[in-house]
Formats: structure tokens, sequence, C-alpha cells
């Protein structure tokens, strides 16, 4: 799993690529937490682009409600934006696409 952050304007764009599973997800974790430091420190939403991840196993599931709880706890709005056909299922699947937004876009 590769991790890249970038600022906007309105918002802050974390990119996980690769994989996440159970060799990866500690990184991820480490990242999003991060992500959602910053995003509060900024004051803006936090949008995970999922467009080039290619798989997420229940480890990287449970990140996500980790990530979820910590952006609540610091009030920021986090968003599940683009994800592809796989895992967009998976969101779907696990019923975390009731849990956290999902957005076809980078913008709220």
């Amino acid at each position: 799993m590769e991790w890249e952050s970038r600022m906007t304007g309105a918002s802050l764009i974390g990119v996980p690529r690769g994989c996440i599973d159970e060799t990866s997800w500690q990184a991820f974790q480490d990242a999003l937490v991060a992500a959602v430091k910053d995003a509060a420190a900024a004051g803006v939403p936090l949008f995970l682009d999922l467009a080039d991840l290619k798989y997420m196993s229940s480890k990287g599931l449970r990140v996500l409600t980790i990530g979820k709880r910590e952006a609540d706890s610091a009030g920021v709005a986090l968003t599940l934006a683009r994800p592809n056909d796989r895992i967009r299922e998976i969101l779907a699947i696990s019923h975390y696409d009731r849990i956290i937004p999902v957005s076809d876009t980078l913008e709220g």
C-alpha cells in the first residue's frame, strides 16, 4: 500500500494505492489517522480517493472504522471518494457505504 496526501483549497485528499491487507493495514491506519489530524488542524474535510485501491481486507475495513471514529471526534467530515467497482462492492457487502459517505467525486 502506498499513500499520498494533498491539500486542495477546500479539502485534504488522502490517496491509498495498491492493496490494504494483513501486511499493510497498520501503515494505512497510521496514514489515515495522521490525515484526520491534518484535516482537523486545517479545518477542512477529508476525502479518501479510492480510485487506485485494488483490494481492502477486513483489517482495512476495521481501519476505516477507526478513521471514522477519529474524524467524528475531531469534527472532520470523512468521505470515501471515487471507489472503483471492486472497492464499491466490498463497501456495499460490508455495509460501510451506510456508515461513511461515499461520493463519485472529490468534492463535497
